[in-house]
């Protein structure tokens, strides 16, 4: 199905055996030292033959649980952060882009960070611990936190980013195309607009909320408090309702 266009209006919207003849008896005494076992299996209830022990499996912990998780820096060192993890084989995501500045008088294409202070790994929390709490090797890098409020205290969490807005993320850095961007600061036009997936074009496979921006059709990823990427434009034969 396909979206019709919106306007700035629209987005307000085992078995056992035979036991073995028993060490130490001789075979005039096994069959009363069977029938010993057999009157005492029975007064306790328990059975010895084809006994099968039965535990049920727990279940894993979250923490036991990989996901994607929303790390971040001080002092602008998410790339040495980056580099360091995946060198010890962490599966990470550092978004950036090129821009153009002039140095020393001569123009540079420099690249910079998406997200300052913020990039994101791989792994389970318990994995991902060894890093956050390594303080001689690590000490300005920790996990991005949610704040939760039960009763009279605030629990913090660590930022688990869902698959799909990970993939998400990943297809809006790769198109690198202009006019799109991040705000650090919630956009409530998007919040509000509809779930749609983007079907074709540089953003086929975005999922996201559309709304118009800047007088733009466009499909923002809101990765809970953190960050808010949006695409640029994307034509409504492009989008999918959800």
């Amino acid at each position: 199905m396909k979206v019709d266009e919106w306007t700035s209006e629209d987005v307000h919207t085992s078995g056992g055996g035979e036991h073995p003849p028993c060490a130490g008896l001789t075979s005039n005494a096994l069959p009363e030292a069977q029938s010993t076992m057999s009157v005492e299996s029975s007064q306790t209830g328990v059975s010895t033959k084809n006994a099968l022990l039965v535990t049920k499996p727990k279940a894993p912990r979250e923490a036991d649980i990989p996901h994607w998780y929303a790390l971040r820096t001080t002092y602008g060192r998410e790339k040495k952060a980056y580099d360091y993890l995946t060198a010890r084989g962490i599966t990470a995501f550092y978004p950036t882009t090129n821009v153009v500045k002039l140095i020393k008088g001569k123009r540079k294409v420099v690249t910079e960070s998406r997200l300052p202070n913020i990039f994101f790994a791989y792994g389970t929390e318990e994995q991902l611990k060894e890093y956050v709490f390594d303080n001689v090797n690590l000490p300005f890098l920790r996990f991005y936190y949610r704040h939760i409020h039960e009763g009279n205290t605030i629990k913090k969490t660590p930022l688990i980013v869902p698959d799909n807005q990970m993939d998400s993320l990943k297809i809006i850095c790769a198109a690198d195309a202009d006019n799109t961007f991040v705000s650090l600061v919630k956009v409530p036009k998007f919040e509000k607009g509809q779930l749609v997936r983007v079907i074709d074009g540089a953003f086929k496979g975005v999922t996201g909320r559309v709304a118009r921006w800047h007088g733009q059709q466009r499909v923002a990823v809101i990765v809970d408090d953190l960050v808010t990427v949006c695409t640029a434009y994307v034509p409504s034969a492009f989008l999918e309702k959800m």
